[in-house]
């Protein structure tokens, strides 16, 4: 993505991950939003965005952020969101491992809670541990963990697969996680 979309990318995700209000739009129930409506608010709200720069951003966000529908006319953020939305995914069994990035200051609460969804409707994984590591790192020193999602899932999880490639699911209790990286990895507890 070119360097100077980065900050508009950032913009998108915050609007339509976060707070719709913040420029006058409404997401619908699975999330989407008017192109038009969004690119004349974010106008008048003092970040000018064209609908080529728009669909700039759709194509060369390196996390696939963003989904256009088929018709081109609304716009919705692929996961991660923290208002309530439902991205009408269905239920997808996982590998048997993913990976989690997250620094190593929240181990301590990991341990005793597991993986917790915080303010976002799900707990975001990855299919392997560079992604989930470039994710750690944005937190601080970053860790990975290996998730047991097979044998959760067979317990009873649900999870879903994000357009982009991003499993999602509700949380993760510790017993199925542990530390990556060391030999066959390192119990978590």
């Amino acid at each position: 993505m070119r360097k100077e979309l980065v900050e508009k990318s950032k913009f998108l995700s915050l609007v339509l991950r976060h707070d719709p209000r913040s420029i006058g739009v409404a997401l619908d129930a699975q999330g989407w939003v008017d192109v038009g409506a969004l690119l004349r608010a974010a106008t008048e709200r003092g970040t000018p965005l064209s609908r080529d720069e728009l669909l700039e951003i759709v194509a060369t966000n390196p996390k696939r952020r963003f989904d256009l529908d088929v018709t081109g006319d609304r716009i919705r953020a692929n996961q991660g969101h923290s208002v309530e939305v439902d991205l009408a995914l269905p239920p997808a069994v996982p590998p048997e491992v993913l990976y989690h990035g997250t620094a190593k200051t929240h181990l301590d609460s990991i341990r005793q809670g597991g993986l917790q969804r915080g303010q976002r409707q799900h707990v975001h994984l990855s299919a392997d541990p560079d992604t989930a590591r470039a994710v750690g790192q944005r937190h601080g020193s970053p860790v990975v963990l290996r998730v047991a999602s097979g044998r959760w899932h067979r317990a009873g999880a649900i999870f879903y697969l994000a357009k982009n490639g991003v499993w999602l699911t509700e949380h993760v209790p510790a017993e199925y996680l542990e530390i990556d990286g060391e030999g066959q990895g390192a119990e978590l507890r």
